[in-house]
């Protein structure tokens, strides 16, 4: 093609150029057409890969140790029924107690009152089996009965003790947790994610308690209610009084890290009585070991080797 007349006509250079971008642009189309889109492909291949897979929750639950995956979980059920006997009255206070003790062992509220159950008739027919043939009836039934009644109070005296285990972790960890919230409130860091930092400095029932508070806030709840139902699981007054003050401060617009500052003043003080009202009753404490154990090892220490002189001497007196 002469390079003149393509000056002179340029529509003869624009028909094959047209031609050529009309070709690919066709191309380009069918292969849209043709091909599968992105969304589909991510679908299909999520798809394959949850076929192929196993089941995780399936294969967890059959590497659980025999006893977690069927003799607790039948443990549970027979002490639900037995908890379903007793009047519903007491229940409230009893799931009160466990909460306060951190649900030991995942047990409910019908759960202990069987268990309380089970104890009792399990040693009242343990020992009635087993002295009914050494002592008469009456005697055994007697007993037997005191058996029951022990065997009753035991869970609940261990309840008691989980319960003052808990409330002296959370004291002891308060005034620490307090100082370590405020200095991640004063650094700049928000209420929640000074206690999701406290939370993973320390591993002990206060954290605990922060971790389940930021998550119910996380799910929706507000800040207030979840505070306050922190207090109500941990049961301990310090706490509540603390977690009293700040929502108090935060309806009123008081700073909270001036608040934090205050509260964690006023906790290292009141930590610091309490040792010192500890301290104070060791002397009282020490009487009766004192007295029942260290006494009588020591007069028999001093005074052991003149017994057989002391006797000697009053023999010589009363001899004829």
């Amino acid at each position: 093609m002469d390079l003149n007349a393509l000056l002179v006509d340029p529509g003869l250079l624009w028909t094959p150029l047209n031609s050529a971008v009309l070709v690919g642009l066709a191309l380009w189309l069918a292969w849209m057409a043709l091909a599968p889109s992105a969304p589909a492909r991510q679908v299909r291949t999520r798809m394959d890969d949850y076929l192929t897979q196993t089941d995780v929750t399936e294969e967890e639950e059959l590497h659980r140790p025999f006893a977690a995956r069927i003799v607790w979980p039948a443990a549970q059920r027979l002490l639900r029924l037995l908890g379903a006997l007793l009047p519903g009255r007491s229940l409230g206070a009893t799931q009160r107690m466990l909460v306060q003790a951190g649900e030991p062992l995942g047990l409910t509220a019908l759960d202990f009152w069987g268990l309380q159950l089970l104890m009792a008739l399990t040693l009242a027919g343990a020992y009635f089996a087993i002295m009914r043939t050494v002592l008469p009836l009456p005697v055994a039934l007697r007993n037997a009965l005191v058996m029951a009644v022990v065997g009753f109070l035991v869970p609940r005296f261990w309840l008691r003790l989980a319960v003052g285990r808990r409330t002296h972790d959370i004291l002891r960890a308060l005034p620490d947790a307090l100082d370590m919230l405020t200095i991640g409130v004063e650094a700049g860091l928000g209420f929640e994610s000074a206690m999701v930092r406290v939370g993973q400095k320390w591993d002990n029932a206060l954290t605990r308690e922060f971790r389940r508070a930021v998550g119910e806030m996380r799910l929706g709840a507000a800040r207030d209610v979840a505070l306050e139902h922190m207090a109500e699981r941990s049961g301990v007054p310090e706490l509540r009084t603390f977690i009293a003050v700040l929502v108090q401060s935060s309806q009123l617009g008081v700073s909270i890290a001036e608040v934090l500052h205050t509260q964690a003043a006023q906790m290292r003080v009141r930590r610091r009585q309490r040792a010192e009202e500890l301290a104070r009753q060791a002397g009282i404490k020490l009487i009766f070991p004192l007295a029942t154990l260290i006494l009588p090892a020591l007069f028999v220490v001093i005074l052991g080797p003149t017994l057989p002189a002391f006797q000697r001497f009053f023999d010589t007196m009363l001899g004829p």
